[in-house]
Parts: C-alpha cells; sequence; structure tokens
C-alpha cells in the first residue's frame, strides 16, 4: 500500500474536511515537488528527443537509401556527425542530447566506410578507431550521456579483440589465458578511468561507472564460467573468481565507494562459488547422493546470500555514517 493511499484511509476513518485533509497531504510531503525535479527533467527530455530523432533520421536515411550514390551517402552522414557537433558547440543547453547524436553519428560513418570498402580490417578496429575518435567529444562534454555509451564501445572493442586473438573459437584453452587476462586488464583500467580517482580528468558519473563495472563484471563471469564447466577446470575460472574479488573490494574502499559496484561484484563472486561448489559435488556423483548435495548447495548459497547482504549493509551504513561525520 502507498502512502496516498494510508493517507486517504487516515482521512476517512477520521472524517477530515478539506483543509485538514490538504495539511495531512502535506505533512506526508506528497504535495511537494520531487527534489531535483525542474533539473532533470528537461535534460532527460531533451536525451530521450535526440535518441528519437536521432532514431528517426536512421529510418529517414534507410528508406532513402537507395537514391544516393555513395558519395551521397558519406555526405550526409559526414553532414549528420558535423552538424551536431556544431550544435553541441553552439548550444549549451543542448549539449548532451546532440554530442550523444554525434557519437552514434560517428559510429554509423564508420560502419558504413567498412561496408562500402571492405578493407579487411577485423570488427575490433572499427570499435577502437569508434571509440578514440569520440574521446575528444566525451572529453570536452563530459557528460554519463556520452561516457555511459563510450564505455560499451570500448568493451565491445575489448570483447572483439580477444575473440580475434585467440583465433576466433568459442572453446577456451590455456593458451588463450594471455588474451583473456589482456582484455581483462583493459576492462579493469575502463573501470579505473570512469572512477572517482580520474573524475577531475574525465567528468565521468556515477552512471557511466556503473555501466563500465557491469560490463567488466559481465566478461569476468562469462570467461570464468567457460573455464569452470571446460572439461578440465582452467585458469580462467579461478582469475575470474579472483578479479571478482578485487573488484569488490575496490568498490567497498573509502576512496571509491559504490553500492551498486559492491552489490554487483558480490553477486557475481557468490554467483562464482556456488557454480564451483556445485561442479565440485555433482561432477562425477553418484546419482543416489544428488538430493542431498542440492540441498548441500542451497544450504551454502542461503548462507552466502545471508552473509554478503550483512557485509554490504554495513558497508554502507559506515559509508553514510561517515559521509555524515565529514
Amino acid at each position: 500500500m502507498s502512502l496516498r493511499t494510508e493517507l486517504y484511509q487516515i482521512a476517512a476513518r477520521h472524517q477530515l474536511d478539506g483543509p485538514t485533509l490538504q495539511r495531512l497531504l502535506q505533512l506526508g510531503d506528497l504535495e511537494t515537488e520531487p527534489a531535483g525535479l525542474e533539473h532533470w527533467l528537461p535534460r532527460g527530455i531533451a536525451i530521450f528527443a535526440a535518441a528519437l530523432g536521432g532514431f528517426g533520421v536512421i529510418l529517414w536515411i534507410a528508406a532513402n537509401w537507395e537514391t544516393f550514390g555513395r558519395f551521397g551517402r558519406f555526405g550526409l552522414l559526414q553532414t549528420f556527425v558535423l552538424a551536431t557537433g556544431i550544435g553541441a558547440l553552439l548550444r549549451p543547453a543542448g549539449r548532451a542530447p546532440l554530442g550523444l547524436l554525434s557519437l552514434l553519428g560517428i559510429g554509423g560513418l564508420f560502419a558504413y566506410f567498412g561496408q562500402t570498402y571492405q578493407t579487411g580490417a577485423d570488427p575490433w578496429q572499427l570499435f577502437a578507431l569508434w571509440a578514440a575518435l569520440a574521446l575528444p567529444l566525451c572529453l570536452a562534454l563530459r557528460s554519463d550521456v556520452l561516457w555511459a555509451p563510450w564505455a560499451l564501445v570500448v568493451s565491445t572493442g575489448v570483447s572483439l579483440w580477444v575473440h580475434a586473438h585467440i583465433g576466433h573459437r568459442w572453446h577456451f584453452s590455456t593458451e588463450d589465458l594471455p588474451a583473456h587476462t589482456a582484455g581483462w586488464l583493459a576492462s579493469l583500467l575502463l573501470v579505473l578511468w570512469l572512477g572517482p580517482l580520474c573524475q577531475r580528468f574525465s567528468g565521468a558519473g556515477v552512471w557511466s561507472l556503473r555501466t563500465a563495472i557491469t560490463l567488466c563484471l559481465g566478461t569476468f563471469s562469462f570467461l570464468a564460467l567457460c573455464g569452470l564447466f571446460d572439461h578440465d577446470v582452467s585458469l580462467h575460472y579461478w582469475l575470474g573468481l579472483i578479479a571478482t574479488l578485487l573488484l569488490a573490494a575496490v568498490s567497498a574502499s573509502r576512496q571509491a565507494f559504490d553500492i551498486y559496484g559492491v552489490s554487483l561484484a558480490a553477486l557475481s563472486f557468490n554467483t562464482l562459488l556456488v557454480c564451483g561448489i556445485s561442479r565440485l559435488l555433482l561432477h562425477n556423483s553418484d546419482s543416489h547422493d544428488i538430493l542431498g548435495h542440492l540441498m548441500l548447495i542451497g544450504l551454502v548459497a542461503a548462507g552466502m546470500l545471508a552473509a554478503t547482504v550483512t557485509l554490504v549493509l554495513k558497508l554502507y551504513r559506515r559509508h553514510t555514517a561517515e559521509e555524515h561525520a565529514a
């Protein structure tokens, strides 16, 4: 039941008149404007409008694609990037949405270049070039609206680079560990770049950091689980477990505390550990012991979840108390 419903039930129970009901709603803080609404609502609408406008431009180009020649298509895409870039420079109020359109236009331009000339380059090179050319734009605007998709572009490029350097195979081996380790280090560097330690240089906020943490932990967990369920447990699992624990420790530190990062890293660590225990108990086990093993796995998972929630809440309360004391 919502607070508003409860207040109306109290008013009906005590038969409050109109002025008294308004006073009750004011005491419940239901008639005041949410904090920050005037600041964030126009910006949110502008970003949403930019996304819809960019999608409309893409649909219009696709609908009239056959009417343009090769140079006309290049000119149209370049004009779109140039116009949104100049608009972001001249219109401070619309810099974030126009910058987002420019960033997306850069990707579209290079994607069409790769399709047109078939240079033979690997897909990761397209994403690397996209990220490199969009970096000055992100540094100039210093907004999560650009840093968050830029983190996605970088993470995609890193994943494609790793996939290309292991021979485009999905079966991992110990020989692939150097490439995967390099990809993990690149993901950690991305989190570091968008984190509080480099914030004065990047201007990135909490949402771009959380995007980078989500992508980083997703990579760690996926590769670690692939290593766990291989024929023989590879080093990918153990390195993924250690890297996830390391990222949880960094997110829990006083300088870089983030409740989202701590919770997601703890969830990833618990998932990997429970999966490891499950393989240990169920691999080559007797069918008569499966029920007992499943019950033990459930108890271990429940205990780890309870301990993790307690620890995360303790860290959050301590960090909140330190902020209030400061």
